[in-house]
């Protein structure tokens, strides 16, 4: 027998690290996978001309990004078994092919739920304060100005969120407590989250006309890309806020900066954009009514903490022969299991 059988390789995409080798997060903790003998190996950046060459030895992936793996990826990887996603979103992961050629999927949905919620609640208070207009007169020496920089409050203000599902639900509770009215719209209609929570589901263009702040956690689909256009944006009050935490491409981004440059909203705060990163040129970031993060703002110490311990609990589970608990298609795992025991 190999010494490290290819089954028992793990890949790290290199988009997770620093040019130094370091982990974005911290301290990885690979110790977890080797433990349970496994051998970790940090891949190259997805964008480099050997990456799938890499791919090909080794028996599963994490994915810390948003790396394609589509048929012409599963077929020069005939070893692969198993793709973790860093993460909830899967857009860039093919589930037809990976159950066709018998690879398992899976996310980490429960780990980013609060991180994610708290990233959009961060920016809906950010905007209801006034606070990066306040902190720029502040460091320009404009204090004598505060006064007209007064924050709208979040008071008898309705939440609206397009997408309410893992994370939306987690951001309706957090912002209940607080005095919002919560409405929110999904593509499955009602659901025992929504139930559970009070919250009435509602069509996206209701959504778009009642909402005073607008978030965006829907995952991103051919249906569901640029959902937000300028026939959605010009529904929106002329005081509503837009915050998008779930994908850019959710946005027509053309649409969104004129409806700010006309007014058609009050402002925008986003997370994500399309594409990323963001261009340098972007008028979106010299807007004073627009506040941007680089799709890291749930990147805290509890996400990191919480992601990994997911993301290696369903790599070890896998290798190990254990049903994980977060598979998105779970057709190629029930195939597996056939084949193994026939």
């Amino acid at each position: 027998m190999r010494a490290n059988p290819i089954e028992q390789r793990v890949g790290l995409t290199g988009d997770g690290f620093a040019p130094d080798g370091t982990w974005l997060h911290g301290n990885l903790g690979l110790e977890r996978l080797t433990a349970a003998g496994l051998e970790p190996v940090i891949l190259p950046r997805p964008q480099e001309p050997t990456y799938l060459d890499e791919v090909g030895t080794v028996g599963s992936v994490i994915s810390f990004s948003h790396a394609p793996f589509r048929e012409t990826e599963l077929r020069a990887c005939p070893d692969l078994r198993h793709i973790a996603r860093f993460g909830a979103g899967h857009e860039s992961i093919d589930l037809d092919a990976c159950t066709a050629y018998g690879v398992v999927a899976t996310n980490t949905p429960e780990a980013i739920r609060r991180p994610l919620a708290l990233a959009g609640l961060t920016l809906l208070l950010a905007l209801s304060h006034n606070l990066l207009n306040k902190h720029r007169i502040t460091v320009e020496g404009r204090w004598r100005e505060r006064g007209g920089f007064r924050g709208r409050g979040v008071r008898d203000q309705t939440l609206g969120i397009l997408g309410f599902g893992n994370v939306g639900a987690e951001l309706a509770e957090l912002a209940q407590p607080l005095g919002l009215n919560v409405i929110g719209t999904n593509r499955s209609g009602r659901n025992a989250e929504a139930d559970r929570l009070g919250v009435p589901l509602v069509s996206p263009g209701e959504l778009a006309e009642r909402s005073d702040f607008l978030v965006l956690t829907a995952a991103l689909t051919a249906d569901s890309r640029h959902m937000v256009d300028a026939k959605f944006l010009s529904r929106m009050k002329p005081t509503s806020f837009l915050i998008n935490i779930g994908r850019g491409g959710l946005v027509d981004q053309a649409a969104l900066r004129n409806a700010l440059q006309d007014e058609t909203i009050a402002g925008a705060a986003l997370d994500v954009f399309d594409p990323e990163p963001v261009d340098p040129g972007d008028p979106l970031l010299g807007m004073k009514n627009v506040v941007l993060t680089p799709h890291s703002l749930c990147w805290t110490a509890d996400f990191a903490e919480d992601v990994t311990k997911s993301v290696f609990e369903a790599v070890i589970d896998v290798a190990q022969g254990r049903r994980p608990k977060h598979l998105l298609n779970p057709e190629a795992w029930e195939r597996d299991e056939t084949e193994v025991h026939s």
